[in-house]
């Protein structure tokens, strides 16, 4: 990524800015004392250029790694998600999306493209999401779960920038949570809808932030986000 904030504005000119300003969008988020991270999709199968549905994003996964340690290291809730589709489900008809998305069906249960990549410090006690769709929150418990740990705010990162990630915030600031995405932990296929997404994200639904500007926020946390209860499973575990 080169230095210009890609999810920022004056990306896409003068003239895109001032249409934004003129509709009122754009305003910062407020940010809350118990936020959760949520980390969307980070499994082999996207993460890794060797899968049809991949690319390397090495980088995201180092920077989503440190801010995962930050989390824990502040009391804040760290939540995995993963896509994953029975071989009914991926060799037939039920899931219409794959039908727009074929490449998709590769993402079966018990394979490694569904596994978290390995370099992402999952511990057993963290919460895992396994999804059908683009959204964290779309036919999950996600949202009661982060009102039961009494969460106020979501950090949002993963991949796609442009599909599951954008997705997720949106669900995330209609089910009522401030959203943050910080930049580096987040990424995707191809640099134009990944900074479109960024673009889209920032004027509309929560705050693009400098990695750093999101870890300086969870130092800043009055202690422990959420106390510390035993972790409640929510979909299933890492498969592969």
């Amino acid at each position: 990524m080169s230095g210009e904030r890609s999810g920022r504005t004056g990306r896409y000119g003068e003239e895109t800015d001032r249409t934004y300003e003129r509709a009122g969008f754009g305003a910062p988020v407020r940010r809350g004392s118990r936020p959760a991270l949520v980390v969307v999709d980070l499994t082999c199968g996207f993460t890794e250029d060797s899968y049809p549905s991949g690319a390397d994003l090495t980088a995201v996964v180092e920077a989503t790694a440190t801010l995962a340690d930050a989390a824990r290291a502040a009391g804040v809730p760290v939540i995995w998600t993963a896509i994953a589709y029975t071989g009914a489900e991926a060799e037939g008809r039920s899931v219409t999306w794959l039908e727009k998305a074929p490449g998709m069906r590769a993402l079966v249960e018990g394979s490694r493209a569904v596994a978290l990549d390995p370099r992402l410090p999952y511990r057993p006690e963290d919460q895992l999401v396994v999804k059908k769709g683009a959204s964290a929150f779309f036919g999950t418990s996600l949202a009661a779960t982060l009102v039961a740990l009494g969460c106020d705010t979501v950090l949002v990162c993963g991949a796609t920038t442009s599909g599951c990630v954008r997705a997720t915030a949106v669900d995330a600031v209609q089910s009522g949570f401030p959203v943050l995405v910080p930049e580096e932990c987040a990424g995707d296929r191809a640099q134009g809808p990944h900074d479109a997404a960024l673009f889209d994200i920032q004027v509309k639904y929560g705050d693009v932030v400098p990695l750093a500007d999101a870890l300086a926020y969870l130092g800043r946390l009055p202690g422990p986000a959420v106390s510390r209860r035993p972790s409640v499973r929510l979909e299933g575990r890492p498969t592969g």
